[in-house]
């Protein structure tokens, strides 16, 4: 797989470059390009979730920023000393994160939120150069199947060979540690399949990864 470096103006999936100018031409004041990583460029956590969300990543330009799913995934690093604050509202909110690191499987916004296979496969070399850019001993906490797999594919590792569980923690390699959680989307937290103290104990696992 060839490396690529992230490009703000990729259109290399036609129905989601498609889809985001419709977006752009309801929201034209939403980001609607693809959002990039976010935070410590020399982080040793790097989180991946799915793809921007509609009103949240897709409309700030800034992973998790906005919507849901951002509002437990920003208290908690906060609470475990990965930001300056427990709230994420906007690009210039001030919020720093402290080695950590928040990127996606997809950068791209996908309809109903679910990207194709090939879509997923398209954007995995961005992800591959996230990866090959992390320190030795860095922790990958991946929100999610489809963000645990995308790891796998960029790493060029069987997918059966490492199967996703919440809390799971695999030894990928080349000084990475895969850690996964359900994703902090709406439907998990509202069903209770993932709670705020069963996602604090994810993030305890990986400072303890961290620090070991």
């Amino acid at each position: 797989m060839t490396k690529s470096v992230f490009d703000s103006e990729c259109r290399r999936c036609k129905r989601l470059a498609q889809f985001l100018d419709k977006v752009k031409h309801t929201h034209p004041d939403y980001h609607s390009r693809p959002v990039a990583a976010f935070g410590d460029k020399k982080a040793r956590l790097l989180i991946v979730g799915l793809a921007p969300g509609m009103h949240g990543a897709n409309a700030s330009g800034r992973p998790f920023t906005g919507d849901h799913a951002g509002i437990l995934l920003y208290e908690t690093l906060h609470k475990f000393g990965f930001s300056n604050q427990p709230v994420s509202e906007s690009r210039n909110d001030g919020l720093r994160l402290q080695n950590c690191r928040i990127t996606n499987a997809v950068k791209c916004l996908p309809p109903e939120n679910k990207p194709f296979t090939d879509e997923i496969k398209n954007c995995n070399s961005y992800l591959k150069h996230e990866l090959d850019g992390l320190p030795h001993h860095s922790v990958v906490l991946a929100l999610g199947g489809i963000a645990h797999n995308a790891v796998l594919r960029a790493l060029q590792l069987k997918l059966s060979g490492y199967a996703f569980g919440h809390a799971v923690v695999h030894d990928i390699g080349d000084g990475l540690t895969l850690l996964d959680s359900y994703h902090c989307s709406r439907y998990n937290t509202q069903t209770k399949r993932l709670t705020t103290r069963n996602f604090h104990a994810v993030f305890r696992k990986a400072r303890k990864l961290l620090e070991a």
